[in-house]
């Protein structure tokens, strides 16, 4: 795969496009100016990578606009030594963009489609998660809780009471909750029961899928 010179112009032109409305995280934005975002679409769409838009990929996905991107990450606030855990791998670009922040990133990804994808374009562009699985995101991933940060790259009509659970203390989970339009949501445990509660306004998200709803 290559990386030319003019996709790294139209990312720089991305940045800019993304600092203009409101993201400021310099960390995400040096991660997103370095990672190929054509490198995780289809052939078909590579002109419109650098587009802030979403767009289709396998299993009736979508691969998530760089602001969506951009915003969900700097709500995140990863810093290197946080363990993360990803709902939702999709196409692996936020994964990639977390690798960027991170090397302890745990992933799931429910549809086999876009899992099987998605692993072997991991081994070609050498992006090493500490686990990347097959599963329901709902059950996040116990065995290796506690995590610092969860992220969901999907539309829950409710938070998943064992993704806050799998919160260490401190720790933040960032998930779009609601049913047609989802309201981003920040979650930060400030105790074993207790969890600060904030809102970032309106998204549209891909249903989360459950083996439970």
């Amino acid at each position: 795969m290559e990386d030319s010179k003019k996709h790294q112009g139209l990312r720089r032109q991305l940045i800019q496009d993304l600092r203009s409305k409101g993201i400021i995280s310099e960390s995400v934005l040096m991660v997103m100016l370095k990672t190929p975002r054509h490198f995780f679409m289809d052939q078909g769409l590579i002109n419109f990578a650098y587009h802030d838009q979403a767009y289709p990929i396998a299993a009736d996905q979508t691969i998530s606009q760089p602001f969506t991107v951009a915003f969900q990450s700097q709500l995140l606030d990863v810093e290197s030594k946080h363990k993360v855990l990803e709902i939702g791998t999709g196409s692996g670009y936020q994964t990639a963009i977390l690798l960027g922040l991170t090397p302890n990133v745990f992933t799931l990804e429910r549809q086999q489609e876009l899992f099987k994808k998605t692993q072997h374009l991991f081994k070609k562009l050498h992006l090493h998660p500490k686990r990347f699985i097959f599963g329901d995101g709902y059950n996040g991933l116990p065995d290796a809780a506690p995590f610092d940060r969860i992220i969901v790259t999907a539309g829950a009509p409710l938070v998943p009471k064992e993704l806050l659970n799998q919160l260490a203390l401190g720790g933040k989970l960032v998930i779009p909750v609601g049913q047609k339009q989802q309201q981003m949501m920040r979650f930060t445990r400030t105790s074993e029961k207790s969890f600060d509660k904030e809102a970032f306004g309106s998204f549209n998200f891909v249903p989360l899928l459950s083996d439970k709803i």
